[in-house]
């Protein structure tokens, strides 16, 4: 990049202790529970990035094992392994990492990580940036733009990716890239990251989307990532810094239903998600239902057919 251009981000840490790597390294992600370790060889470890707040491109490699949490931040982050193992999401979904295949990480909730002796490239790109583009291509609230991390992308969509970085990083090499070039490379690897992971408008209400109902609107979209979860208002009203009393009150005033309500509403809608794909060979109703925590199939069938104007046998078998 030219000295006119935003290079804002410019790292370059090295070292060969990991005391120093877990001192250096988390605040980059605002990580908060770090440990690293040697492995069989000496232990070493370099991370460099370069870029501006819409995209930075980063390199991290490491000859020992770390682990750690990620908080939500500012970027979506697509990362993949050149050499070494990976695990993302300990504890919760773990998605084990190959070579050469991108990987998201959770973007909407904090997830622990761990990499040994690796090394790997990474692409940070600015999550208001993204989501406008997502609105631009499926008209979604910027605010209810989600990514499924868990998807596995496409072969031609993984090549697609690839190729952009690369042309990408050999135009930084070169030294020539002014701010309207950049602004264009970055709107390639939105393009190129939409190709891995399609955007999904996940369907918030209207009555939410105001900034008076910011706190109500954490405590819905939480619903909408941990619908699979057991839930409870006490956990939900944390999420919002309300009261739990506070927080009844305002999703019945809003959206004319408890929080645990609205939570069976958007549990109702990923059983008829589900349904409506599934093969009648290879599930049965049931077998939804429970997986999303209807234990009464009787008053799940009603429900289901008050909301959506057929029971969920005619769904599976259409």
């Amino acid at each position: 990049m030219s000295d006119d251009t935003s290079r804002n981000i410019r790292i370059d840490a090295a070292g060969s202790s990991a005391d120093e790597a877990i001192e250096r390294l988390p605040p980059l992600y605002d990580g908060t529970r770090w440990s690293a370790r040697p492995t069989a060889d000496a232990y070493s470890y370099r991370y460099a990035a370069v870029g501006d707040h819409a995209m930075t491109l980063r390199h991290s490699s490491m000859n020992g094992y770390i682990e750690g949490d990620i908080p939500p931040g500012e970027d979506y982050v697509i990362q993949w392994l050149v050499s070494g193992t990976s695990v993302v999401d300990l504890g919760r979904d773990p998605l084990p990492q190959k070579i050469g295949r991108p990987l998201l990480f959770p973007a909407h909730r904090t997830f622990v990580f761990s990499f040994t002796d690796y090394d790997q490239r990474l692409v940070q790109l600015n999550r208001e940036t993204i989501n406008d583009m997502a609105e631009e291509r499926i008209g979604a609230q910027p605010d209810a733009v989600r990514f499924d991390h868990t998807k596995l992308p496409a072969q031609p969509a993984t090549a697609l990716w690839l190729d952009t970085v690369g042309l990408i990083a050999r135009t930084t090499q070169r030294g020539d890239v002014n701010p309207l070039l950049w602004s264009e490379l970055a709107r390639m690897a939105g393009a190129a990251f939409f190709e891995l992971y399609p955007p999904q408008g996940v369907a918030l209400p209207k009555a939410v989307m105001g900034s008076e109902h910011a706190r109500l609107r954490r405590a819905v979209e939480y619903i909408h990532e941990n619908a699979q979860l057991p839930l409870t208002p006490s956990e939900l009203a944390v999420v919002a810094d309300l009261s739990v009393r506070a927080l009844q009150n305002a999703f019945q005033k809003t959206l004319g239903m408890s929080p645990l309500g609205y939570a069976r509403q958007v549990r109702l809608e990923r059983v008829h998600a589900e349904l409506q794909v599934a093969q009648r060979s290879d599930t049965t109703v049931s077998e939804v239902a429970h997986r999303w925590g209807f234990a009464h199939l009787g008053r799940f069938a009603a429900a289901y057919a008050q909301r959506f104007g057929v029971s969920p046998s005619q769904t599976l078998n259409s």
